[in-house]
Formats: C-alpha cells, structure tokens, sequence
C-alpha cells in the first residue's frame, strides 16, 4: 500500500506531467486564463486519462502484445483516446453546457494532448500491472489538474496587476510557469525513508 501512495505522490508532484515531462502545454498555456475553465479541463483530461489508459493497458496487454502487433500502439492508443474524448464531450455538453462553451475547441483537443498519449506509452514501457497503471495514470491527471489550476489562479491574479508591457502577456505567464515548474522541483527532495 505504501509503495502505491509513494508511486501515486511521485506521479502527481515529482515527476508532474507539465511541469517535469513537458507534456500537455498547448491546453496548459491555451485554458488556464480562468480558474473555472482550468478546473473543468482538468476534470475532463482527468477522466480521460484515467480510463483510456485502461483501455489501453488491456489492448496492450491482450492484444497487441500477443499477436505482435506493437507497430500499431500508437495509431490503436490514439484511436482509444479519441473515443474517451468523445463520451466526455458528450457528457459535459450534456451535464453543462455553460463548461461546454467555456472550454471551446480545447475540449476536443484532448484527443492530441499529448499527456494523454504520453501517459499510456509510459503505462507501456514501464510495463505495470492493471492496478499500478490506474493508479499511475490517475495520479499523473491530477497533477495535471492541479498544476492547471494553480497556474490559472496566477494568470487570474496577473490579469489585474500592474505588468509592465514587456512582460505583459505569454511573457509573463512563461515567467510564472518557470517559477511554478522550480517549485514543484522541490518535491523531488522529499525523503520517502
């Protein structure tokens, strides 16, 4: 049980999908410019991380990986990918037309994020058990959700200062993306023994 709650601490501050692999930063840059709309990607990212990298564990694992078909992982992670896109879509222009609107073109854009993609390869190549790799791909999208969040509370805040015009816009919100990617740098220093 332990060493589930280290690994799921790991996944979601140490090694933060944005902030320490990289991924997922056209919605990180394009959606976080209010709290709401980082909060309502987050939550539709989360849940289609989550259960298309079981989707994908199972194809991996009683598919592709029997008959020898792993040229075909990505094209077949994608295609599982897009059809959790999808039901989400629905669901939140269903549930809440209002987060629907708000998230725009971004919503669909989950299909290419590549955290999304990025997380079901790592699931691969770390080659975890079903558990281990829901609890891994779970705990990834909320670090996900939370880097977005924290980062759209700033953009909020940086939207009412007083910004000097150099640095207004992108400039800034890179500046502050650095600051918060140092931060949870801190995490790794964390002794776990």
């Amino acid at each position: 049980m332990k060493d589930y709650a280290l690994m799921m601490i790991g996944a979601a501050l140490v090694n933060n999908v944005i902030l320490a692999r990289f991924l997922g930063l056209c919605s990180f840059m394009g959606v976080t410019t209010r709290i709401d709309a980082a909060a309502g990607m987050g939550l539709a990212t989360t849940f289609v991380i989550t259960v298309s990298s079981m989707a994908d564990w199972a194809v991996q694992h009683y598919l592709l990986a029997p008959y020898g078909l792993g040229f075909l992982r990505t094209v077949t992670f994608i295609l599982v990918i897009a059809s959790a896109v999808q039901f989400t879509e629905l669901t939140v222009r269903k549930v809440s037309p209002q987060l629907f609107q708000m998230l725009g073109i971004y919503l669909p854009l989950i299909t290419t994020n590549c955290a999304v993609l990025g997380i079901a390869l790592l699931l691969v190549e770390g080659r975890m058990s079903f558990m281990t790799s829901t609890l891994f791909a779970f705990a990834s999208s909320v670090g996900y959700s939370l880097v977005m969040v924290i980062f759209a509370g700033q953009r909020e805040r940086l939207a009412v200062a007083a910004v000097p015009r150099l640095f207004a816009g992108p400039p800034i919100g890179f500046i502050v993306a650095s600051l918060l990617a140092m931060a949870f740098m801190g995490f790794s220093g964390i002794s776990t023994g």
